[in-house]
């Protein structure tokens, strides 16, 4: 099925209008199953940029355990050109917030970067005019009044984030991360003082029987890894004095799903990275790719006497060498300022918010929150005002 014949069999509703620039016109799809074939025609696509958190596996995942559960209302809207081939698809769902329906990526907290999928040759070349008229046929529907996309990154592999050509802000967090230039010398990546560091505690550990890292490949190995991450996260968190956001409804089912789903070439939806010996798991790290460009997503590790020796840091180097061993380009840790990060991931990248009003309520909505985004960032680099923060969070936990 073509693309085009994707949208014309999809459950929609269509405007076109007379305007300048490439968008002809928008679809706006309320259901996942509607948009499923355009989904995957543009995400299998080659000529298409998005980051692996937007794979139609993943969000229906989340969608379907998670974002049914609170409420959320698919709102997905496609961009196509007179010739009526997409040029995007942005994947949003609809909720109440402070009075105003309010547009936001599927995916909550668990996807780390949002973005639409992009015809390559369109994201490369759009104008501010071209996504101007895109927001203004969105508004147009009078079905939402506010969009509020958050952690954004500004360029993909290379390519512009069109929605920042529009008015937008810093994210309240950065995404530390590590360049990695194909060929590299492994000490470029890992310093050779912190790799003897991390060699000294790895020999501990290759002391124990049957110690070994490897990629969960079977479905058996996916369910073991994560019945053991669903065990031990609990403890960690209790530890940390956190909630354990792993135990909100439908995230478990979200996890297990998605780490079940498998893409084309047999990879994982969400790779599971592991440290074990024949007694215990060790480590994990769970993690999404792209070919180019490994991003973190949550980990956690032994409770026993083997925590002692840095488990999660000497994964997170098997994991760098990994995939510099496959040419990978950058990697990550996920959005936030843990020290450990520092520790793999020199550079910044950076991240912002959209808060574009549709509607005067809209208005409102986007002042609200585009201030507490404002003020979430200002807390968050500034240290003392951060360690007020977690004080009071401490005392209230």
């Amino acid at each position: 099925m073509t693309m085009a014949a994707a949208i014309e069999n999809g459950t929609a509703d269509t405007q076109t209008w007379s305007k300048p620039g490439r968008i002809a016109g928008i679809d706006i799809i309320r259901d996942l199953a509607g948009a499923e074939a355009i989904w995957r025609a543009l995400e299998n696509a080659q000529q298409q940029s998005s980051t692996p958190f937007q794979r139609f596996d993943f969000v229906s995942a989340w969608q379907r355990n998670v974002g049914a559960r609170e409420g959320l209302v698919p709102f997905i809207v496609i961009a196509y050109d007179a010739e009526r081939r997409p040029l995007m698809l942005l994947p949003l769902a609809v909720r109440h917030v402070y009075g105003a329906r309010c547009a936001s990526f599927m995916g909550g907290k668990h996807s780390t970067f949002n973005m639409a999928l992009w015809d390559k040759d369109f994201a490369a070349t759009a104008t501010r005019a071209d996504i101007q008229g895109l927001i203004a046929a969105i508004s147009q529907r009078a079905e939402a009044d506010v969009l509020a996309l958050h952690q954004q990154p500004l360029r993909w592999r290379g390519l512009p984030n069109p929605i920042a050509l529009l008015p937008h802000q810093p994210s309240a967090n950065d995404c530390p991360l590590l360049k990695m230039e194909p060929g590299a010398e492994p000490t470029t990546l890992i310093s050779k003082s912190f790799r003897q560091r991390l060699k000294g505690k790895a020999r501990k550990l290759q002391a124990l029987p049957g110690y070994r890292y490897h990629v969960a490949s079977t479905d058996a190995d996916i369910t073991r890894l994560l019945d053991w991450f669903f065990r031990i996260k609990p403890l960690r968190m209790a530890e940390q004095k956190l909630p354990d956001v792993f135990a909100e409804p439908g995230i478990e089912d979200f996890i297990r799903s998605a780490c079940a789903a498998q893409l084309a070439g047999g990879n994982r939806v969400i790779d599971i990275h592991a440290l074990e010996c024949d007694e215990e798991v060790i480590a994990i790290f769970t993690g999404v790719d792209d070919g180019h460009r490994f991003s973190m997503m949550f980990n956690t590790y032994t409770m026993s006497a083997n925590a002692k020796y840095s488990p999660g840091l000497i994964l997170m180097r098997d994991i760098i060498d990994h995939f510099a061993a496959k040419d990978y380009r950058a990697f990550d840790l996920g959005i936030g300022s843990d020290d450990y990060k520092r520790l793999f991931c020199k550079d910044d990248e950076p991240i912002f918010d959209s808060f574009i009003p549709l509607s005067q309520r809209g208005k409102l909505a986007a002042g609200v929150m585009s201030g507490l985004n404002r003020t979430k960032r200002m807390v968050k680099h500034n240290p003392a005002l951060l360690d007020m923060a977690q004080k009071l969070r401490n005392a209230f936990s």
